[in-house]
């Protein structure tokens, strides 16, 4: 069980997927300059990015090592997010009309994501159980919701402040950026 804690805060602080892996990061500068966008795209990040790894997993175990095709890792991870990226925008278009169009091209964007993918292939590199790549994924997921969200909070109240004209928009989101990522490495000594 304390393993599966340290495995937790370890994915979640200590290697962040977006400040300390720095995976992800379209989504992270576009979408977070609203808090209502940057909660939805965090939780379908979140949904694609759990049944991503747990699917890619057991494509990887009973389909690609069996029959000695590690080589085509790539490309099935691909089709197994883009997937899993469709039918979470064809329940949001459904379900959720407004946060579909908030989200806009970001939505399509998460097939495309390296956060994502780096996610499975580190359960995949890391040789993750299936819980562990399942914990795991949750975790990164987790993770990069909390840094998308603490990103928008902060850029909220930048938008309020008088910020120089050559720093603004994506220069100062960019500044903002490097200093979360250096608050989070503080956690790197918890692990």
């Amino acid at each position: 069980m304390s393993d599966y804690i340290l495995l937790i805060v370890s994915c979640i602080f200590v290697n962040n997927i977006l400040l300390m892996q720095y995976l992800g990061n379209c989504p992270f500068l576009g979408v977070s300059k609203k808090m209502e966008t940057a909660t939805g795209m965090a939780m379908a990040v979140i949904f694609v990015t759990v049944m991503a790894g747990s699917m890619t997993w057991i494509v990887d175990a009973f389909l690609l090592k069996p029959f000695g095709l590690e080589y085509l890792r790539t490309l099935s991870f691909i089709l197994v997010i883009a997937s899993l990226v469709q039918f979470v925008e064809m329940f949001l278009r459904k379900s959720i009309p407004t946060l579909y169009a908030g989200l806009g091209i970001f939505l399509p964007l998460i097939t495309t994501n390296c956060a994502v993918m780096g996610v499975c292939l580190i359960n995949i590199m890391e040789e993750y159980s299936f819980v562990q790549a399942l914990i795991a994924s949750f975790a990164y997921a987790v993770g990069f919701g909390l840094a998308l969200i603490l990103f928008a909070g902060v850029r909220e109240r930048i938008f309020l402040a008088r910020v120089p004209k050559p720093l603004q928009d994506t220069s100062i989101g960019l500044v903002t950026a490097g200093l979360l990522s250096l608050a989070f490495y503080a956690f790197k000594g918890m692990v």
